[in-house]
């Protein structure tokens, strides 16, 4: 927790976030304990389609006296007042388009402080950024299906397209480079294809470049999802450097469900996501390797200490989570390691799950937080595919959307505002929005921006700066 940001515990219901304030502070008038009580008049919690300049009024009383009541939007002081009646305003043109979450407190003479006091509203408007963002949609475009990306440490970015080519952009350039990285033969039908790329993480020592793609090899298992290893002389892959580390099930005739995401934890081991192949039932076989987070050692073996190594054969003994559906994204946090596994839904939620070792998240028989109980751990924060009646009342708050992707944790230094560090930047194919967790305030829930393509990827880049891949451009968001 950041000090400087004050020290906040929360609890998430019903889409309004709950902050316990820093607690009675122990009182300096004669030992007066006693805390103020606050409460938030306007907004009206769930309040939709705030525009211009709103007014933020509370009432607030104490057995001895209100010194002071304080305002804030997301996490961020907007005013204060110390007589009554109590009021500021926020300018809404400031920020996105989308959910934020307004707040108030209340200090009294003692010392004491109350509890936060929310209310989840919707501004409206078209802000597609925060003021003080610049939003860079064209900074590549005409790439063709892209499907994940990762940067190098010299800024070149390695942007995978479903149709196997992996392709180079390097600093300065709008455009992708003409010749591939490497062209690989996949079957792109439906969600297969090439849908993952990481570098190790001593890149370019070794230049070893990870993929994770659909191979139509003529081999015994038929078509197959596959991670191999390529070595990078310069910006192609070195000839015949293809390393096969891993052999993933035969797939279905099924297209869809595929996963895709491959990162290095702080660990120093590889982590994939891999889906279901549209069967439910492989999520809780600890036979299977599919609907799971795996984990392997760099050269593709399964690594000794993960949780079912013991237990299970082959490909199973690489299980480090299980019960996803269809874990098309996941992201990992510099320094602390923590995981964050995006799971794609199918009739009601997305998900957003903290990554533990042994967990099960549920899939098929929980969604989101339908049906959460025995060993089943709960999304740390889900939205809906509908809106919730009244709208915003729900988990979720205001966002609703249709396909979890892309995933990106910011980190503790960069050039976006302190507010903005250390949180975890979600985005949806479908609805297109870019939304950010608050992991220093309870990981209450923002609008942070929207793109008009459809985003499948997200990285912090070298430069400090936000990436989002969609299917045909990245789109650059940075703070000057």
């Amino acid at each position: 927790m950041n000090a400087a940001r004050s020290v906040r515990w929360a609890m998430m219901a019903l889409g309004t976030v709950a902050l316990v304030g820093c607690g009675g502070g122990g009182g300096t008038s004669g030992g007066n304990a006693v805390v103020p009580t606050v409460s938030l008049t306007a907004p009206a919690n769930f309040a939709t389609g705030l525009t211009g300049t709103v007014a933020l009024t509370a009432n607030a009383s104490d057995d001895v006296a209100v010194t002071l009541v304080e305002f804030e939007v997301d996490g961020l002081p907007v005013g204060s007042d110390s007589s009554a009646p109590y009021a500021a305003s926020v300018d809404t043109s400031t920020y996105a388009a989308g959910q934020h979450i307004v707040r108030v407190r209340a200090r009294d003479a003692a010392g004491n402080i109350s509890a936060w006091t929310t209310a989840t509203v919707r501004f409206g408007g078209n802000n597609s950024v925060p003021s003080g963002f610049t939003k860079d949609e064209s900074f590549v475009t005409r790439l063709s299906l892209a499907t994940a990306f990762a940067q190098a440490p010299d800024g070149r970015l390695f942007i995978a397209e479903q149709r196997g080519a992996l392709r180079i952009v390097k600093p300065g350039f709008a455009l992708p480079e003409p010749l591939p990285f490497v062209q690989l033969q996949v079957d792109a039908a439906g969600e297969r294809g090439l849908i993952g790329v990481a570098l190790h993480p001593n890149f370019p020592n070794p230049a070893h470049v990870f993929v994770h793609y659909t191979t139509t090899a003529a081999d015994p298992l038929g078509t197959h999802n596959r991670i191999s290893r390529f070595t990078a002389a310069g910006d192609v892959a070195a000839p015949l450097s293809e390393a096969i580390l891993v052999e993933l099930p035969a797939l279905s005739a099924a297209t869809n469900h595929n996963g895709g995401a491959l990162h290095f934890g702080f660990d120093g081991k590889l982590y994939v996501g891999v889906g279901e192949n549209a069967n439910g039932a492989r999520s809780q076989d600890l036979s299977s390797p599919l609907g799971k987070l795996l984990r392997f050692d760099e050269d593709g073996n399964p690594s000794a200490d993960n949780p079912f190594f013991n237990t299970q054969q082959g490909l199973a003994r690489a299980i480090w989570a299980y019960g996803l559906r269809n874990p098309f994204t996941f992201a990992v946090q510099p320094v602390t390691g923590r995981i964050h596994i995006n799971d794609v839904g199918e009739g009601t939620w997305e998900e957003v799950n903290v990554g533990v070792v042994g967990a099960n998240y549920g899939w098929p028989n929980s969604e989101g937080p339908d049906n959460v109980s025995g060993n089943i751990v709960a999304p740390l924060f889900a939205y809906k595919h509908s809106a919730a009646v009244p709208p915003g009342s729900g988990p979720g708050g205001f966002f609703t959307g249709f396909s979890i992707a892309g995933g990106a944790f910011y980190p503790t230094t960069g050039n976006f505002p302190a507010p903005y560090r250390e949180n975890y930047f979600f985005a949806d194919f479908v609805s297109k929005f870019i939304g950010r967790l608050d992991m220093v305030n309870a990981n209450a829930a923002y609008a942070f921006a929207s793109i008009s393509d459809s985003p499948v990827d997200m990285l912090v880049g070298t430069d400090g700066a936000l990436y989002v891949l969609g299917r045909s451009s990245v789109t650059r968001i940075s703070a000057p």
